[in-house]
């Protein structure tokens, strides 16, 4: 969705996060999808590390095509009992 919400606020400056939020909500696909947009006003913690094995528990299907920059991120696997 990112390359539609970056030509739905092409040209236009940026100037509140009411503007970018809006712009974001206001995007819409030719296939007809739309985006729902809120302002998070949480903290959040800056400097969290991230371990290797906590890492490799996360379930990224990586894309055929420069798949450090295009990647899913999907559900856990389930594991069968």
């Amino acid at each position: 969705m990112f390359n539609h919400i970056t030509q739905n606020w092409r040209g236009r400056p940026l100037t509140s996060h009411k503007v970018i939020v809006n712009l974001i909500a206001n995007t819409t696909t030719g296939a007809g999808i739309t985006v729902s947009a809120a302002l998070g006003k949480g903290t959040y913690p800056t400097g969290t590390r991230v371990s290797d094995d906590e890492f490799a528990t996360v379930n990224l299907h990586r894309d055929d095509f420069q798949g450090d920059w295009n990647y899913s991120v999907l559900p856990h696997k389930q594991e069968s009992s």
